[in-house]
């Protein structure tokens, strides 16, 4: 009896998006009179980094401080329509929203700096720092602070800007059933390294290389500590949870919350290895494509196969559990005996 090692590994594709009879998402930018720069939504950050990025593509797009711009995610009463934070949409959906909001403000926001500067707005670029400037020239510039002051105490505009970024419907074919049902799709192949014991069927997940192409990471940190966290979900469906263990009679026999629930803990969790394989896509926010729900897919039969390199034993429901290493190694051993 011995501890067996194996490798596995296993690519998924996944859609950006979902059809929906149109996908629509809104976004909303207008300065303060100082100089910051809001934008609006009604899409929910849930813990994956959202504002962040959506904060990243009004920067970048106005040519402004990340510094200056207050992500306001208001709610759907009050806030621009999105039709939600699901499907691998938000950085999609939404940045391109955003985008096209922030370059409707940049146009009024260079206009008002051309009126204070004597000079044509085709003339004006922005510096990154937070100045708007005559292009070749360092002198002759202004302060996007000086130029929201201006534009609400002496012209009297408004900086501002709308987007709406909308995947629009698409039906099948009749006669072939081709149809657009997502806007793009990404790729992902992990790699698992298992040690099984033999003798009491517990399998230990000692590695796991990810390769993600996900069209352009617009932040490398946030999408290496989606795939991971994912990573741990599909860890977690692969040995351990069972989604309704006793169904239709849950709450009977199952657990009925989180000390009976069982999920990896600290010393459950493997060493990981990430890495971003960057092929931008045409539709998506300087190139983007979706990442979040597919993070959890890959490891899932990673760990299966792995888990058949190591012992012989092909695992085909969750979770993989002990018992079911044992009966795999059981069947084998009947199998050559006879």
């Amino acid at each position: 009896m011995a501890l067996r090692h194996g490798r596995g590994y296993a690519a998924v594709n996944y859609p950006t998006g979902m059809n929906l009879g149109g996908d629509p998402s809104q976004a909303l930018v207008h300065a303060t009179t100082m100089g910051g720069f809001v934008v609006t939504l009604s899409s929910v950050d849930l813990g994956q980094g959202l504002r962040t990025v959506i904060a990243q593509c009004a920067a970048e797009t106005l040519g402004i401080p990340i510094e200056n711009i207050i992500v306001d995610t208001a709610d759907t009463d009050t806030g621009p329509h999105c039709m939600g934070t699901f499907a691998s949409r938000g950085t999609h959906r939404v940045g391109n929203a955003v985008i096209m909001a922030a370059r409707e403000a940049r146009e009024v926001m260079l206009q008002v700096a051309a009126d204070e500067l004597e000079v044509d707005a085709e003339d004006l670029e922005t510096d990154g720092t937070g100045f708007v400037r005559l292009k070749g020239s360092t002198e002759k510039k202004i302060h996007i602070s000086d130029v929201a002051l201006a534009a609400h105490f002496r012209q009297g505009r408004t900086i501002s800007g709308r987007g709406i970024y909308l995947k629009e419907p698409s039906s099948p074919v009749p006669e072939t059933g081709e149809m657009d049902p997502d806007s793009c799709q990404a790729h992902a192949c992990t790699v698992a390294e298992v040690a099984v014991d033999d003798e009491t069927g517990v399998i230990e997940v000692l590695r796991l290389f990810n390769t993600y192409e996900i069209g352009r990471a617009l932040n490398p940190a946030l999408a290496t500590q989606q795939v991971e966290g994912g990573a741990w979900m599909g860890l977690s469906h692969a040995l351990f949870e069972s989604t309704e263990p006793y169904y239709p009679h849950s709450r009977e026999h199952g657990p009925v919350d989180f000390t009976e629930y069982l999920m990896p803990g600290p010393a459950d969790i493997p060493a990981q290895t990430s890495l971003f394989l960057e092929r931008p896509a045409g539709n998506g926010p300087f190139g983007a494509k979706g990442i979040g729900e597919m993070t959890a897919n890959a490891p899932i039969p990673a760990i299966a196969n792995a888990v058949y390199d190591a012992v012989g034993v092909r695992l085909t429901s969750m979770p993989f559990t002990p018992e079911k290493v044992l009966r795999g190694l059981d069947e084998l051993r009947a199998g050559r005996a006879g």
